[in-house]
Order: structure tokens, then C-alpha cells, then sequence
């Protein structure tokens, strides 16, 4: 193709599928349906690749995709995850690392950089890699806009504004570098102070919010954050109503997943240790039924379906419908929760003609399904392949105050779920996750009697600090940011492998009873 052929060019750190939940297929399809056209290079090693399709018109798009390329490449304990040539494998820093190639390979052009890793990096932040603090990665990256959490609203904003030669100040759900801070910013510690001081650090962290327009100072220049744009329940039906092919690359790691029908955006649910509520937002966004259904419907006229949904569900998927205009903050509302628009859904989707079963994989919040009897039993006997999957994470009331996990609620499910189920041959299969802030060897080890006795493991996991979770600053700054005091944090990796060794260890006993098939990572 000639030179500025297409009017935008993604470039992805994943293979690319046309597909919902791949974030190049959905902002290509977003794109697309706005009258904008796409190239899309995934995966660039070399420099042909980022030529593909020339300097696009409008601008680069650029992203590592649905995961941080440093997650992504490397375990808990820092070890590749993959060796050199793995098709799963891709640059460290992926997003900085495509920037700079674009930027040497066409001067000047536009860069506009997106997903997991632009979202959850757009300010200072705990690297637990480099084990140091980074910069912005819109400073780093030298790209012209950062848009975080779900794009499409920004994306096509921010193609309206390049192809009128505006300025990208603005635009909500972005953030840009600017010489001053503008009126009614809030102003949240420097880098360099945050840097210096841990309280420093943790005050940046109680600002964090999708909800305010806030700038942060870093060597010379502030980066803003324009508060998000609210999406609509119409706003999401219209973008999963597009025509998806769902055809995936050969390699994608989407193939378990290719008839999964997303029913809603956003969680509530607060964990510590998680980023949500700073990507997608801590409110409940739910489709609409009939959009859901219709979605279903035309998965069954798809030539390769063979009447099985793979998942029906969101971030939690019993928060389906669960939407409210101020947002939860925290699991603390359960009480006054109510499940009857996910009845219903359910109720609805298994009875679409061609669907022979429409599982729940993406795990439910058991102390919010204890607000509904009936919905445990619709799950349970209609919805789910002989085990529900949920994650208590520990057992220790210390550990799971700083996880922000409800423990209490655990045991009450446990014994409600076994109730109901009676004589039906379904389980329960739990998550669980050793070395957060707090954590220790004999915490580690009484949660391992604790696996031995529930059986039925899962997956452990060894926690990795992700940036810019407040269980991160945690890490860091062996402050909780909420409160101030001090919390005892392991950082040492011999300490984090006896950990893992004894939960390996409890792993290998339920399964020499026939009672788990867990795993780590």
C-alpha cells in the first residue's frame, strides 16, 4: 500500500482477532463502524513490519493488548515466563519499545497509546521489576495521547481531533502532557516527591480516580488526566452488536474463549490487590437483556458453534445488573443487592433456540451471591460443568483486611453451597494467593492445612504487585495508604519460594487423594 493508505494503524503486542474481547478487535471494529479505515500490525519484531501500511493519516495506535508486557513475560519471581521465539512472547516494555520504533522510523508522526499497560501506568508508579518507582509511561513512551481504561469513546474522539488538526486537550479518559495545570485540577504529589517520601506516595494513591481530572508534575512538565466519559448500557450494546467474524488467529490466546458473551463492565468489588475500578471503573455497567440475546442468538448461526457458551459474564459475573449511578466503592452494600436481572438473563439465554448450555467461567463474588439463594441454584444446575469456581484468596483476617476480601462471608457460602447442592455431585474449586502485604511463611502454612481440608484447589498465586493497586503501594511503601500504619511485607524471593513450596507441597497431597488439581503462577 502507497504511503498514509489507511487512516490508522494499531499495533499490537497480541495476535490479533476480530473478536470482543481482543482490544485490537474491538477498537478496529469501533473504528471501522465510524467510517475510519484500519491497519492493524501485530506482533512488529523488525522494521518492515511497522511499514506495512505507511504513516497512517491520522495517527499510530499502540498497545500491548489485554495484559502488561511485564506480567505477561515474567512470573512472581521474575523468571521468563517463555524463551526466546514463543509465540506468546513480546518486547519488555512493550508499549515504550513500539513508540520508539515508530518514532525513529517516521518522524513526527502521531502516537496514541492505549490498553492494560498505558491505563494502569499513566502515573508515577511501583515497578516491580526494575523494583523502583517509574515516571508516567506517557512521558517515557513520548507518545501525543494516552487513553486508559476501555477506548472507544476516546478513540474516535481523538480521530475526529487529528483529522481536523485539533489538539487533543479535552478529551475525557485521557491523558496528555502539558507546560501548566489548568484550572480545577487536582494536583497529586510529584514524581520527585513521591519518589522521596512514602507518605508521599501513599497520598498520590488516595487520589487515584477515574473520577476526577487530575495532573501530576514530573521533571519540568505535568501530565492531566481528564475524568472518564460515562459509558451507557446503549453505549455497550452498540459496540458488541458490531459485526465480529470472532475469527481468531491460530495462536490467540482467546480459543477457549471464542463464543464468551460479555454482559456487563466495571466491579464494585474493591480488592486491593486488583485494578479495575482504575481501568474500567468501580460502577456496574450492564447491557441491555435483549442485546445480550440477540448476541447469543447470532453466535448459533455461527458455522463453527456447537451450542456452547463459553462464558456468560463480566469482571464478576453475578454483578450483571447490578449498575448504580454513585458506584459502590466496596462490597460493603451486599445486603441490599439483588440478583434478579442475572436470573433472568440466564433464565433467557438457555432457552435461545441452538444453545445447549451457557456456562459461567469468569467466577462470581460468593459474598454477593449469598444476598440470593436462587441464584446459587440457578448456577449450580443449569449453568455450571460439575465444579463453581470462587477465590477466597486466604484465611488470615490480617491478610484479607489488606486484600480488601470479605472472609467472613466465605465459610457462610461454603455451607449454603453445600446445602443446596446436596447429592448433586457439584463442588466448589477455590483460588487462593500466598506473599501478599501481610502475608508470612506460618500464615502460608496454615492456609495450606486449610487447602488440604477444603481439597479442590484451583489455582494459587504468588502475588505480584501490578502498578498503581493500592496492595502495591502497600508493597512499596510497607504502609497501608487507607490508614497509615505499618504492615509487615515480604520481599525477599527465598522467603516467597518457601511460601510457594509449602502450598506445592499441600497441592501434591490433595492430589495424591484425588481431591485437587491445582496449579501455581
Amino acid at each position: 500500500m502507497s504511503k498514509r493508505s489507511v487512516d490508522i494503524v494499531l499495533i499490537t503486542g497480541e495476535y490479533h482477532d476480530d473478536h470482543p474481547l481482543s482490544p485490537s478487535g474491538m477498537i478496529s471494529r469501533v473504528l471501522l463502524d465510524a467510517g475510519y479505515s484500519v491497519g492493524i500490525v501485530e506482533k512488529p519484531t523488525q522494521d518492515p513490519d511497522y511499514k506495512t501500511f505507511g504513516e497512517p493519516k491520522l495517527f499510530f495506535g499502540v498497545t500491548s493488548g489485554s495484559i502488561d508486557s511485564m506480567l505477561s513475560n515474567y512470573t512472581p519471581m521474575k523468571r521468563r515466563r517463555f524463551p526466546e521465539g514463543h509465540p506468546l512472547l513480546m518486547p519488555d516494555r512493550a508499549v515504550i519499545r513500539y513508540c520508539n520504533d515508530l518514532r525513529r522510523l517516521f518522524k513526527g508522526c502521531r502516537i496514541v497509546i492505549g490498553g492494560i499497560e498505558a491505563s494502569l501506568r499513566r502515573f508515577a508508579h511501583y515497578d516491580y521489576w526494575d523494583n523502583d518507582l517509574r515516571r508516567s509511561i506517557l512521558l517515557d513512551s513520548k507518545a501525543d495521547l494516552l487513553v486508559y481504561g476501555n477506548g472507544e469513546k476516546q478513540v474516535i474522539e481523538a480521530a475526529g481531533r487529528a483529522g481536523s488538526d485539533d489538539g487533543f486537550e479535552g478529551i475525557e479518559g485521557t491523558c496528555i502532557r502539558s507546560a501548566e495545570k489548568p484550572p480545577g485540577f487536582s494536583e497529586v504529589p510529584s514524581f520527585e516527591d513521591v519518589s522521596a517520601d512514602n507518605a508521599a506516595f501513599c497520598s498520590m494513591q488516595r487520589e487515584f480516580s477515574n473520577d476526577k481530572d487530575l495532573a501530576q508534575f514530573t521533571g519540568g512538565t505535568y501530565v492531566l488526566q481528564y475524568r472518564y466519559p460515562r459509558y451507557s448500557p446503549s453505549d455497550l450494546d452498540r459496540y458488541f452488536s458490531l459485526p465480529f467474524s470472532r475469527r481468531l488467529n491460530p495462536r490467540s490466546a482467546l480459543s477457549m474463549a471464542r463464543f464468551s458473551v460479555v454482559t456487563h463492565r466495571g466491579c464494585f468489588g474493591g480488592c486491593g490487590f486488583c485494578s479495575i475500578a482504575l481501568h474500567q471503573g468501580p460502577r456496574v455497567i450492564s447491557r441491555s437483556e435483549d442485546s445480550i440475546i440477540a448476541e447469543i442468538g447470532s453466535l448459533t448461526r455461527h458455522p463453527d458453534f456447537k451450542g456452547y457458551i463459553d462464558d456468560l459474564g463480566g469482571p464478576s459475573a453475578n454483578m450483571y445488573g447490578m449498575d448504580r449511578e454513585e458506584g459502590y466503592g466496596c462490597p460493603g452494600s451486599i445486603k441490599k443487592l439483588d440478583h434478579s436481572r442475572a436470573i433472568s438473563l440466564l433464565r433467557r439465554a438457555r432457552e435461545v433456540p441452538g444453545v445447549k448450555k451457557v456456562f459461567v467461567r469468569s467466577g462470581i463474588r460468593y459474598d454477593i451471591a449469598l444476598s440470593s439463594e436462587e441464584y446459587i441454584r440457578e448456577i449450580s444446575t443449569h449453568h455450571i460443568s460439575g465444579t463453581l469456581k470462587i477465590a477466597p484468596e486466604h484465611i488470615d483476617p490480617e491478610v484479607l483486611s489488606l486484600m480488601r476480601k470479605p472472609g467472613s462471608k466465605f465459610r457462610e457460602f461454603v455451607d449454603l453451597f453445600n446445602r443446596l447442592n446436596e447429592g448433586t455431585g457439584q463442588t466448589l474449586r477455590y483460588y487462593l494467593m500466598i506473599g501478599h502485604p501481610g502475608d508470612d511463611v506460618q500464615k502460608v502454612r496454615k492456609l495450606s492445612y486449610e487447602a488440604d481440608r477444603l481439597g479442590n484447589i484451583e489455582q494459587f498465586q504468588l502475588f505480584t504487585p501490578t502498578p498503581m493497586s493500592l496492595s502495591s503501594c502497600i508493597y512499596w511503601t510497607g504502609l497501608d495508604p487507607i490508614t497509615m500504619k505499618g504492615v509487615m511485607v515480604v520481599r525477599d524471593y527465598r522467603t516467597k519460594k518457601e511460601m510457594k513450596e509449602e502450598m506445592l507441597r499441600s497441592i501434591g497431597r490433595s492430589r495424591r487423594t484425588g481431591r485437587s488439581r491445582g496449579t501455581s503462577s
